[in-house]
């Protein structure tokens, strides 16, 4: 991959552990995967991200949830705060149907859409529209409880082993082409 172009965007080893606000979490952040690029620690950060994506809050929570993961599994934690970024205002009503399609297959639901909320209630008092609302809520709430784990575990492995492939695919490709290029200089063609 183009490890010389992203690591000048990534602090050193030796920056990591100068760093004031590092140190002070000791050996927890200093790890040489959290901040290394190598296939492993980057398909398992791109991973987390996905993972870490699709839990519920705002972009505070998430990246929280990713440095956590990241640092328990020892993996690239910038990779995996970056990733988490494709759950964002545009995304996140697809992902959270996906989830919810999901979660209703998970449960032998039937396929029907989402529940209709009970807009007959337009004229109504306050106290007869927040009972239909929870229940509304109730119903949608069980296949995307089941669904959001589902969806993130399953991105989270499709982009581990998509990143893998990748990285292999691209590497191989390069040591080919190096090879070719040695047997021009060389002589044979």
């Amino acid at each position: 991959m183009p490890r010389k172009f992203f690591r000048s965007f990534l602090p050193s080893h030796d920056s990591v552990r100068a760093n004031r606000y590092i140190a002070r979490f000791g050996p927890w952040l200093q790890h040489h995967n959290l901040w290394h690029l190598h296939r492993r620690s980057v398909a398992g950060g791109v991973a987390v991200g996905l993972f870490a994506g699709l839990v519920p809050g705002s972009n505070p929570v998430q990246f929280t949830a990713a440095a956590v993961l990241a640092i328990a599994g020892r993996v690239n934690l910038p990779i995996a705060a970056l990733v988490t970024l494709y759950s964002n205002p545009f995304t996140i009503v697809p992902l959270y149907y996906g989830a919810f399609k999901l979660g209703q297959l998970a449960l032998l639901q039937s396929a029907d859409d989402l529940p209709p909320l009970a807009f007959g209630l337009e004229g109504k008092g306050f106290s007869e529209w927040i009972p239909a609302a929870f229940e509304w809520l109730a119903s949608v709430g069980k296949p995307l409880v089941v669904g959001l784990p589902l969806l993130a575990l399953l991105l989270a492995l499709i982009g581990y082993f998509a990143t893998d492939w990748t990285w292999r695919l691209y590497v191989r490709c390069a040591w080919q082409s190096r090879r070719r290029r040695r047997a021009l200089r060389a002589g044979k063609p």
